[in-house]
């Protein structure tokens, strides 16, 4: 009898981040569902929260547990240091226990947010790196890419992609930009979001009039960091006048967040605006995102995983569009027209396109219906090409003997 295969998760999971973890949901479901057999574990930022929440053992993604923190200190500047050349020995040993690891989905191979390249970009190197010395099979599945201009990130990034055995992407930009960085991809295919494979929850019917604004702590990506203060504090005073503009109309707004960094941009919009017709949601899953989404008549939202969630469910959506991957997710969706720049929020634009998407809100829902069925069946493939490519059939062919 043969041992169970053993299939490691890797990434920001754990930390708060909701979407991530909805990535890692998404094919722990697929795991049990094509590999019941299989032993796994997590590699991950957060290994209490991934422990308790789904039931398997995870390890601290860096030896040195400030990792994220600026180091202003000597002693911290030393223990990061250190912390890298432990988290090689480290991230090795743990790639050598399994058979298979997979990043699941989650912006892996962009820049899109503020990134030090000796964070998680150098994380991830270390893990393809140890997975084509050491035999294991390391998959990056439906993963976002962008271009990067930062030179050691960028390396960092191509080089990760390059030693991984199984690569995928959440749309074709990601793919492009892979190729653009010097990266065979005339192999890797592109399928959508893995959170889309998660199972949509019971909501009520909508609210009439309910509108779920999604907001994000932003300041812009990693080019932005000159301008970091002026980008956010236009963010933040456009979104306010929009929630200002509804509340006058006497509009309940939910606001919704996708990490816990976002919490101070929900507190300053509500201090602003100063009404009861505005809440916040308590989310603690992309399931509970879903159940939010589902109950609005229309959702306006920044982060990437709030848009998946009010798509998923089939309610109109406007994107605050931060980077080409929000982009890219309304265009296939069938909603690309329903755009506003993130970086230069102007209420009075807003308020104009939001307007036409609830005016064509009953053609948009059959839209969306009939694209989240393909997407359905797009997602069955990927999870069929993953099995094909990582958990091979056992060879049962009878051998002759002498």
């Amino acid at each position: 009898m043969s041992s169970p295969v053993r299939v490691g998760v890797f990434g920001l999971l754990g930390s708060g981040n909701l979407g991530n973890d909805g990535s890692l949901e998404a094919v722990l479901g697929y795991l049990r569902d094509a590999h019941p057999d299989a032993v796994v574990d997590a590699l991950c930022g957060g290994p209490e929260a991934v422990t308790a929440r789904y039931g398997i053992p995870a390890t601290r993604l860096h030896w040195y547990r400030g990792e994220y923190r600026t180091a202003s200190r000597a002693g911290a500047i030393v223990g990061k240091g250190l912390g890298k050349l432990v988290d090689v020995f480290r991230t090795a040993a743990w790639v050598r226990r399994h058979d298979v690891v997979i990043v699941p989905g989650m912006g892996v191979l962009e820049a899109t947010l503020p990134l030090r390249p000796w964070g998680f970009p150098y994380a991830l190197f270390l893990l393809c790196a140890s997975g084509r010395l050491l035999g294991t099979r390391v998959a990056l599945v439906s993963v976002g890419a962008a271009r990067i201009g930062n030179r050691s990130t960028r390396a960092l990034v191509r080089w990760s992609a390059r030693l991984a055995a199984y690569r995928s992407y959440r749309d074709e930009l990601s793919r492009d930009a892979m190729r653009a960085m010097g990266v065979d991809t005339a192999r890797d295919e592109v399928y959508p979001d893995l959170a889309f494979a998660l199972p949509t929850p019971d909501a009520p019917e909508p609210r009439p009039g309910a509108v779920c604004l999604g907001v994000m702590d932003f300041h812009g990506g990693d080019d932005d960091r000159a301008r970091a203060a002026e980008i956010h504090r236009r963010y933040l005073d456009g979104t306010t006048a929009f929630v200002r503009a509804l509340v006058a109309e006497g509009r309940p707004v939910r606001l919704l967040t996708g990490d816990g960094c976002d919490a101070p941009v929900v507190a300053a919009i509500r201090a602003a605006v100063d009404s009861p017709l505005v809440t916040a949601a308590e989310a603690g899953s992309l399931a509970d995102l879903m159940r939010e989404t589902a109950a609005a008549d229309t959702v306006v939202a920044t982060r990437y995983h709030n848009l998946v969630c009010a798509l998923k469910t089939g309610t109109p959506t406007l994107a605050l569009s931060y980077a080409a991957k929000s982009d890219a997710l309304m265009a296939r969706m069938g909603l690309a027209e329903f755009r506003h720049p993130a970086r230069e929020v102007d209420a009075d634009r807003l308020l104009e396109r939001f307007r036409e998407l609830e005016k064509r809100a009953p053609e948009l829902r059959r839209t969306l219906a009939e694209r989240n069925a393909a997407t359905t069946r797009h997602l069955e493939r990927q999870f069929a090409a993953l099995t094909a490519a990582l958990f091979p059939a056992p060879d049962t062919t009878p051998r002759e003997t002498s």
